[in-house]
C-alpha cells in the first residue's frame, strides 16, 4: 500500500520521548505564514482539527498526521517524508525545547503510484 506519510528512524525517535512526555501526539501542516512547511507536533486534542479545514494524510509512528486542505492541493502529487534534525524551528512544536525539529522531505508520486492511491 502506498502511504502519502513516512518517518525517519531519527524522527521515531524524538517522537517517543515526546509521547513518553506528553501522552498521545497528532501533527498538522498548514503551510501557514508561521509554521510555513515544517510539520507541527501537538498533545493530542491541543489542536483542533476541521472536517472541512483538514485532510488526515495518514499516522506517523501511531499519532495522525494532518493537512491544511488548500495546503493539500499543492502536495496531493507528494509522498512527504517527516525526519527530525537539530536545531530551533520557528514553530510552537512540541519537540522546540529539546533543540530539534521536525522537517519535512519530499518526492513525486510516479504516475503508477498515484493510480493506485487514486483506486484506494
Amino acid at each position: 500500500m502506498i502511504q502519502r506519510v513516512t518517518v525517519t528512524d531519527k524522527a521515531i525517535a524524538l517522537i517517543e520521548k515526546l509521547k513518553a512526555m506528553h501522552g498521545p501526539l497528532l501533527f498538522h501542516q498548514s503551510g501557514g505564514c508561521c509554521d510555513g512547511s515544517q510539520p507541527m507536533c501537538f498533545a493530542a486534542g491541543e489542536f483542533k482539527i476541521s472536517e472541512d479545514n483538514d485532510v488526515k494524510l495518514g499516522d506517523v509512528h501511531d499519532c495522525p498526521f494532518y493537512m491544511g486542505k488548500d495546503q493539500y492541493t499543492y502536495w496531493a502529487h507528494t509522498q512527504l517524508q517527516v525526519d527530525a534534525a537539530p536545531g530551533r524551528g520557528s514553530s510552537f512544536s512540541l519537540e522546540i525545547p529539546l533543540g530539534y525539529r521536525f522537517i519535512i522531505r519530499s518526492r513525486l508520486f510516479t504516475e503508477d503510484e498515484l493510480a493506485l492511491l487514486k483506486e484506494n
